[in-house]
């Protein structure tokens, strides 16, 4: 797309603004009216103060992770009624019966489609029970088996995985299936729109699926009816209303392209300038990325038909979306996703596992470090028992406020040898953790709050394989060009500034 042609396109910020807007004021309207309430009434102020102790209990035996009873607990001691309304909205379930029963409905539909043979974990298990014991949580928990039988290309560079992906996109005989949490129709996009308007018009079946929220500053509604125009089918997740509507807090995060069910790409880029570094909006932006070849592309194939269908349930077979692929390549590849939509935090427990597993290194990087207890504590036990723990941020970040409470963590974290570095080129956006020689995650999981408990994600584990190594040496890579900055954090006053302190109480709730 020119440069001219660029500022055609309208994006939805003024939509975004309206809606902000309206709920700000919806909020504001029901705290004024529940403090007059309580001003003139005694009964009442008795009755919110009543109820304000029984959801402090209540909140207090919930399995909800610590960090996220705190902030509710002190809001609804230190202000009854306001805390009860508050919480009424923001604090419970965090979506309505309907929506979680039409989400069940359809995973309940597909979890008998990724149930695979145990044949791969049995592999495993015959060499390493542990990494088995890991993979075996989330084939139980997640419902996403263990494959052999899968290549995996690594890139550490995502315009090399953007024209992979175009690439793989012109091969195409079936079905290109495409799910994001943001697309900016823009240079990097008008690249990729050209191949799929190409392919639909050969008859092959395209379809994207994205974030509205994740969108809203780069495209409008209107997207979708251009995309139906040269033959591409698209839909908008959850898209943003102008009144209170707590199911809006969940977003999908995730990044998927599966070709033909027999090659697929996921990491941490969206489909936006700025990721392949067409834009440069804060330095040099540094993501990675996995392409998948064979028999594990299943799972990613049925995890953007799963979403796609709890939109809208449109799909009567599936079926003919799962050809029977293979490849040969080394290893197991074990791709999952996680859903905010029920008790068990995936993305998490991945993290903590491979905390756990590490004996000699575990490398992270991440945009945004804001962790809870259980994370810190894994973490520092890790480097506590003589592993190699480091963690690379942002050195330019994207959000301001997030980086301070990202560099809130750095102190508790560098005193007990964790080392931190901050990558100075520019933007760190990558999410991913190496774990020894042999193991590895890349996916979309930031470590922060929104990403862990909030959003709909995916990631890859990989074991043993080949493109681990290259892992390795894009972290080497990176850390040459980062600075540290542990001893730093390490000698700096334990006493954490105020502004940071209020910042790490509320971040489980921003």
């Amino acid at each position: 797309m020119r440069s001219e042609e660029k500022t055609n396109v309208r994006n939805s910020v003024s939509r975004m603004f309206f809606v902000v807007l309206s709920i700000l004021i919806q909020i504001g309207w029901l705290c004024l009216l529940v403090i007059g309430l309580n001003r003139h009434s005694a009964w009442i102020s008795l009755a919110s103060s009543l109820l304000a102790a029984i959801l402090v209990l209540h909140i207090y035996v919930s399995r909800k992770n610590a960090a996220f009873k705190m902030p509710w607990i002190i809001l609804l001691l230190l202000l009854p009624p306001l805390g009860v309304m508050l919480y009424s909205m923001f604090g419970s379930a965090g979506a309505t019966a309907a929506v979680r029963k039409r989400y069940r409905k359809v995973q309940e539909e597909f979890a008998p489609l990724y149930a695979r043979p145990d044949d791969a974990l049995r592999a495993v298990e015959s060499r390493d029970p542990a990494a088995a014991n890991h993979m075996r949580y989330l084939r139980d928990y997640a419902g996403c088996p263990v494959f052999a039988n899968t290549s995996v290309e690594y890139y550490g560079d995502t315009m090399q995985a953007f024209l992979a992906q175009l690439e793989a996109m012109e091969q195409a005989e079936h079905f290109i299936f495409m799910e994001y949490h943001a697309i900016e129709e823009a240079k990097a996009f008008s690249m990729l729109r050209d191949v799929l308007a190409r392919k639909a018009a050969q008859g092959v079946e395209v379809r994207i699926f994205y974030d509205d929220v994740g969108s809203i500053g780069f495209i409008n509604l209107d997207f979708i009816k251009r995309m139906k125009e040269i033959g591409i089918e698209c839909r908008a997740f959850n898209p943003v209303m102008p009144f209170l509507n707590i199911f809006m807090n969940h977003r999908d995060h995730r990044k998927i392209t599966v070709v033909d069910g027999k090659i697929a790409f996921t990491g941490g880029y969206n489909l936006a300038d700025e990721y392949f570094n067409m834009t440069h909006p804060f330095g040099e932006w540094k993501d990675t990325g996995v392409k998948l070849t064979g028999a594990a592309v299943r799972s990613l194939t049925l995890m953007f038909l799963e979403m796609w269908n709890c939109d809208k349930h449109t799909d009567t077979d599936i079926t003919k979306y799962l050809p029977e692929s293979t490849a040969e390549g080394e290893g197991f590849v074990q791709p999952y996703a996680d859903t905010p939509l029920d008790d068990e935090y995936v993305g998490e427990n991945v993290y903590l596992n491979l905390a756990g597993y590490a004996k000699h290194r575990l490398w992270i990087t991440t945009p945004y470090l804001i962790i809870s207890d259980e994370m810190t504590r894994a973490l520092t036990l890790a480097a506590k028992r003589g592993v190699d723990v480091r963690i690379i941020t942002p050195g330019i970040p994207d959000k301001k406020v997030i980086y301070q409470v990202t560099r809130s963590y750095y102190a508790q974290l560098a005193v007990h040898g964790i080392r931190i570095y901050e990558y100075t080129p520019g933007f760190m956006h990558a999410k991913q953790m190496l774990c020894d020689a042999n193991a590895a995650v890349v996916g979309t999981i930031n470590m922060d709050y929104r990403s862990l408990y909030h959003h709909f994600e995916n990631g890859v584990l990989l074991w043993e394989c080949p493109a681990i190594s290259d892992i390795a040496d894009d972290f080497e890579t990176m850390f040459r060009e980062s600075a540290e900055v542990t001893e730093k954090y390490r000698s700096s006053p334990k006493v954490m500034r105020l502004g940071q302190a209020l910042l790490r109480l509320l971040a489980p709730l921003l």
